[in-house]
């Protein structure tokens, strides 16, 4: 950002309303900015007037740069993706004295500082009365306008280097017309302005949508603009990760895969940096290391294996346990105001707010291995939430318990019973787990040598714990408040969504499951994934359930005379599939 005004900053003349654009009106009042830090705007020194709070629009801010950071930040951003054909140009060049590769690794150099010149010239943002505005480029320029009320999250993050610059880079998730999404990116602010703008994009969303908090206390200092929102001050830290959670990473699969992941990221990047000559002479090494194998002897080469083995048993756990600590370092779950701020990061610092009113429920997740240890993950089932995977997670592995008292202070806790499913449901499970290894192995023992038949005979029997096992874990429930479903095995997920959130019921049904008298049943939820399945389960029961959590609903399909193009109602008072379909809807997403 700069010290003094963009050539573009709006002025008003007297008696001139606010624009549309954003644009202030003429007697905007606000304070003089640091000259300590002339890059961050500063806040209004005294309290807003008459004319501000729930009764007036908040007034727009004047248009900002970037940090001048952003000359030093551009240009490494760039060369981090072009780093390994720069620096095997500049090797060559000099190994061979070749000018012209030399000089092209020069002017790619050259190229990168420029565009950080043009970045941080050419970039301004406004935060508007209704609208943040982003301006940049200098032969192709870009206008982006981002209503306030359609924000849906602000998310800061820090890499190495912005954190040593004191830097963050702002992201602004929004919902567009249409139903897309509409990003809105800050690379690189200073950390002040950082929260600064978070705090002042949330009041004014809040303003917008009529959603003020209380006032804030008299000594908590106002914002630009002057609209009311959310307490900085009224935050309370939910969960603070000790350090012996970091152990749990070693019963997570993804993370116990990582010396694979590394490896191979190792050799693209040997590959492509030393090219095709060096693949020739990593191929011919891997050659003659093949023949001195073929020529030692049986027990030595047994006797390397075992070495290596034990060494990548070693470096999974270890690896694991590194990789984990860098994604959910110092992990912290805190309330802010009226929404969920979830940080971690040990390189790359992230802090990801979620609007609790957004938050539709949540989803534990666990695997055989975790439940050795009766440890779970919390994630939240958040509407309008890309990269859900990633940025809705609320609680690392840890155990079962203590991620339970989280979710129930930060949310609420299923406190229901789960219906366990007929027991036609445990011979669906075996039967999809054990027959098609136990087919392929009755016709190995045919066709095939004894070897393969056995090969295939494992698992076909690890296959029946299996798929008892993924019976135990079939489930629906509901506590009065909110409804429960979970299913899955080697990664079992249970469900947990208010009343309010459900929006339909749907039921499939095979020609299988309609002679076992069995259904899946589906809670569409305009959040998370978008539905959530009971896998099944009794098709009478689940008519029942669904009746039991929204009658007002069902109600309408149960006692209706005449059938719907793809449902009836029955004697028994159920759903009933026609002949003509295999599904049966309900609610607002269906007629």
């Amino acid at each position: 950002m700069s010290e003094n005004p963009p050539p573009e900053e709006p002025r008003s003349r007297p008696g001139e309303t606010e624009r549309a654009g954003g644009e202030p009106p003429a007697g905007a009042g606000y304070a003089p900015r640091d000259p300590e830090h002339p890059a961050a705007p500063q806040e209004e020194a005294a309290a807003p007037g008459p004319g501000s709070g729930h009764e007036a629009a908040a007034e727009a801010e004047p248009a900002y740069r970037l940090s001048p950071l952003t000359l030093l930040t551009s240009p490494l951003n760039y060369l981090r993706s072009y780093l390994v054909p720069v620096v095997v140009a500049l090797i060559a060049g000099t190994y061979s004295f070749n000018p012209w590769m030399l000089g092209g690794a020069a002017v790619a150099i050259a190229a990168m500082v420029l565009s950080g010149l043009v970045t941080w010239y050419t970039f301004r943002y406004q935060v508007g009365a209704e609208r943040l505005e982003i301006r940049r480029g200098l032969i192709n320029r870009s206008h982006r306008s981002i209503p306030l009320e359609r924000i849906r999250g602000v998310d800061i993050s820090s890499n190495p280097l912005h954190r040593m610059l004191g830097l963050a880079v702002v992201k602004i998730e929004a919902a567009a017309g249409g139903g897309g999404s509409e990003e809105g990116k800050l690379d690189a602010v200073t950390a002040e302005e950082a929260e600064r703008l978070r705090r002042v994009l949330l009041r004014r969303r809040a303003h917008l949508r009529g959603e003020e908090s209380a006032p804030a206390p008299a000594a908590a200092a106002p914002v630009p603009g002057g609209a009311a929102g959310p307490d900085e001050s009224d935050t309370e830290v939910y969960f603070a990760m000790p350090a012996s959670w970091y152990g749990y990473a070693v019963f997570s699969l993804g993370y116990l895969l990582t010396p694979f992941v590394a490896l191979a990221t190792l050799f693209g990047l040997i590959s492509q940096g030393l090219g095709e000559a060096a693949g020739d002479r990593v191929g011919d090494t891997a050659y003659d290391l093949y023949r001195l194998a073929a020529e030692m002897a049986f027990s030595l080469l047994v006797a390397v294996a075992a070495v290596l083995v034990l060494v990548l048993l070693v470096a999974m756990p270890l690896f694991a346990v590194v990789s984990y600590a860098l994604t959910h370092w110092r992990f912290t779950l805190l309330r802010r105001g009226d929404a969920l701020v979830a940080e971690r990061g040990l390189l790359t610092r992230q802090s990801v707010t979620l609007e609790k009113r957004r938050i539709r429920g949540h989803e534990l997740l666990d695997n055989p291995l975790e439940r050795t240890r009766s440890a779970v993950r919390l994630r939240a089932i958040v509407t309008g939430l890309g990269e859900t995977a990633t940025r809705a997670v609320l609680m690392p592995i840890g155990p079962r318990r203590r991620v339970e008292e989280v979710a129930d202070r930060a949310l609420t806790a299923f406190r229901g019973t789960l219906v366990r499913h007929p027991r036609a449901a445990l011979g669906r499970r075996l039967l999809r787990a054990v027959a098609p290894f136990a087919v392929a192995a009755a016709a190995a023992a045919f066709l095939a040598p004894l070897w393969v038949a056995v090969l295939l005979a494992l698992p076909a029997l690890l296959g029946v714990p299996l798929g008892v096992d993924r019976y135990r874990s079939l489930g629906h429930g509901d506590d009065g408040r909110q409804v429960s479903v979970r299913s899955g095995s080697l990664r079992r997920v249970q469900a947990v969504v208010v009343r309010d959130a459900i929006i339909g019921w749907t039921w499939r049904q095979t020609l299988f499951q309609r002679r076992a008298g069995l259904a899946d049943l589906e809670l569409s939820v305009g959040a998370g994934s978008g539905g959530y399945s009971a896998i099944d389960a009794s098709f009478t029961e689940s008519v029942a359930f669904a009746r039991g959590v929204t009658p007002e609903m069902v109600r309408p399909f149960l006692e209706s005379g005449e059938p719907t193009e793809t449902a009836e109602s029955t004697e028994s008072g159920g759903l009933r599939s026609r002949p003509g379909g295999d599904d049966a809807r309900t609610g607002g997403e269906s007629g």
